[in-house]
C-alpha cells in the first residue's frame, strides 16, 4: 500500500510516498480503507515542527473511507460500513495511507449525504469548531457569535454549527468571500481588511479566537462574562488576560470523539452542515496540498483524494 512519510524536518519537499506493508488492526481496533484523507494546518506544523518526534514519521488525521477488517473486541462496526474520523489525534496515526489503522471508538458512521471527499474534510475541524461553540461555551439559541476566518476549514463548519444552535452570527472574511459565508447562513459578515471589526461590532457573547492575537484586538466587541475560547496555544497569555479583565476563556484543543462525530454526522444528515472542498489533490500531490494551506487564502478544506 502506498503511504506518505517524511525524510528530515522542514518544508513540503520532504514528503515523499513509500510502498509499506497494510496494517493489521490491533484489540478494539478497524483497519479502515482509505477513501480521502483531510488536510489541515495542525499537518504542515508537525512536518516543520517535529511535533510527532523525529522522522521518519506520518502526518495527516482526518480520514474516511471503508471498514476492511475487524480487531478482537470490536462490536461497533462490520466490514464494509463507511466510517469517517479523527483517530488517535494528537499521536501519529498516519492518516496519509491506503490503509489506516483506528480506535474504533474514533470512528462514526459517515453521512450518506456527505461523498467521502467531504467526510474526510469534517473531523478536526467539525470537531474543533462543535467542541468549541458546544461543548465549552455553550452556545444557546439567540446569543451572538463572532467568528473569525469565517471561510476557512474551521470557520465555514463552525458558522453552520451555530446557526443550527439558533445563535447569531457575524464572520469576518475578505469581501471575495462574503458571499460563500452568507451562503453557510452568517447573518453578517465584515471584512476585515477594510474594516475595524473591533470597532464595529458589539454585544458578542461568544469569540471563537482562532489565531494568536484576537483576543485582545476583540475583546471590546464582548459583553461583560463574554465567553472567549482560544485555539491557539500560543495565545495563553491573552487567554489569562481576558481572565482577569471578567471574561471567561479557554484555549482547547481539539479531540477523538464518537459522540460528537455523530452529533455531526445528524446535522449533515438533517441538511444542516455542509463541507466545502477548496481542492482536492491525489495522494501523489501531498506536497502541493500542503503548499496550498500555507499559503491561508483556501475556501473550506482541502483534501487528499485517494
Amino acid at each position: 500500500m502506498r503511504k506518505v512519510m517524511q525524510r528530515r524536518l522542514g518544508g513540503p519537499e520532504v514528503l515523499e510516498v513509500r510502498d509499506v506493508e497494510v496494517p493489521e488492526p490491533g484489540p478494539t481496533e478497524v483497519l479502515v480503507e482509505v477513501k480521502a484523507a483531510g488536510v489541515n494546518p495542525v499537518d504542515w506544523k508537525m512536518r516543520a515542527g517535529g511535533g510527532l518526534g523525529d522522522p521518519p514519521f506520518s502526518v495527516g488525521w482526518d480520514v474516511s473511507g471503508v471498514v476492511a477488517a475487524v480487531g478482537p473486541g470490536v462490536t461497533r462496526f462490520e466490514v464494509g460500513d463507511e466510517v469517517f474520523g479523527m483517530p488517535r489525534f494528537p499521536s501519529e496515526a498516519a492518516a496519509y495511507a491506503d490503509y489506516v489503522t483506528a480506535p474504533s471508538r474514533h470512528l462514526a458512521v459517515k453521512p450518506s449525504r456527505l461523498s467521502h471527499v467531504q467526510a474526510a474534510g469534517l473531523p478536526l475541524a467539525g470537531l474543533t469548531g462543535w467542541q468549541a461553540l458546544v461543548t465549552v461555551a455553550g452556545i444557546a439559541a439567540g446569543q451572538r457569535v463572532l467568528i473569525p476566518a469565517a471561510a476557512g476549514g474551521v470557520g465555514h463548519l463552525a458558522v453552520q454549527i451555530a446557526k443550527a444552535r439558533g445563535a447569531y452570527v457575524i464572520g469576518t472574511a475578505s469581501a471575495a468571500k462574503h458571499g460563500f459565508v452568507k451562503g453557510l447562513g452568517a447573518d453578517e459578515v465584515i471584512d476585515y481588511r477594510t474594516t475595524d471589526v473591533g470597532a464595529q461590532v458589539a454585544d458578542v457573547d461568544v469569540l471563537l479566537a482562532t489565531v494568536a492575537g484576537q483576543i485582545r484586538e476583540l475583546a471590546g466587541t464582548l459583553v461583560p462574562g463574554a465567553r472567549v475560547v482560544a485555539l491557539n496555544g500560543v495565545d495563553a497569555g491573552a487567554v489569562q488576560w481576558a481572565v482577569e479583565n471578567g471574561l471567561r476563556a479557554d484555549f482547547m484543543l481539539v479531540e477523538p470523539d464518537r459522540g460528537d462525530l455523530e452529533s455531526l454526522a445528524s446535522l449533515a444528515e438533517d441538511g444542516l452542515l455542509d463541507v466545502h472542498i477548496d481542492t482536492a489533490f491525489p495522494l501523489e500531490r501531498v506536497a502541493d496540498a500542503h503548499r496550498m494551506g500555507e499559503q491561508g487564502r483556501t475556501i473550506g478544506k482541502i483534501v487528499l483524494s485517494l
